[in-house]
């Protein structure tokens, strides 16, 4: 079983407190933060490479973003497609796309064969599904167009206590701040 949680900060944006909320989702995570992007597409082509030199492919995919990212089927991955593609490469994958407020589905985008194939694989909702596996990788999108700067800087700071202790979090902030 490999599970990966992957963060994007734009869901935090419509929450009461958005950095109490994340240190609470860090904590359960249990894991430093394995990897720090801005675009959401980047992050899973580093989910593959890096599969790919351990031969292995996640179980879980605990997706925690303001939307769902299966907007489409387009062959190019994307920031609105990345997790349709996520779905198709590893067929035994389960996702859940904790969302406080969906905004819509994958069904309204997606061919009725595909979603067929997908959702029952596929969850949502505000909770941690019971005995969802803790992550082995941890990736955090920072959507800065998605974002506000004050929300964006109160996250980082939280994050800034969950980065793996082998990079230091000042080689990463100058990447992930464009305010």
């Amino acid at each position: 079983m490999y599970s990966i949680l992957d963060i994007d900060l734009d869901y935090f944006n419509q929450l009461p407190e958005p950095g109490v909320s994340l240190e609470l989702l860090m904590n359960w995570a249990d894991r430093p933060v394995s990897m720090v992007l801005e675009r959401h597409n980047h992050a899973f082509a580093r989910w593959r490479a890096k599969l790919r030199t351990h031969d292995i492919f996640p179980t879980h995919i605990l997706h925690v973003d303001e939307h769902h990212d299966m907007m489409d089927q387009r062959p190019q991955t994307s920031i609105a497609n990345f997790m349709f593609h996520a779905m198709r490469i590893w067929p035994q994958c389960r996702v859940h796309w904790l969302v406080q407020y969906p905004i819509d589905s994958p069904a309204m985008w997606l061919e009725d064969e595909t979603w067929n194939l997908f959702r029952r694989r596929f969850t949502h909702g505000p909770h941690l599904p019971a005995k969802w596996p803790k992550p082995d990788l941890v990736s955090v999108c920072t959507s800065p167009n998605f974002v506000s700067p004050v929300v964006a800087q109160e996250l980082l700071k939280v994050l800034s206590r969950f980065m793996m202790k082998t990079k230091p979090v000042l080689t990463a902030l100058p990447f992930i701040i464009r305010i």
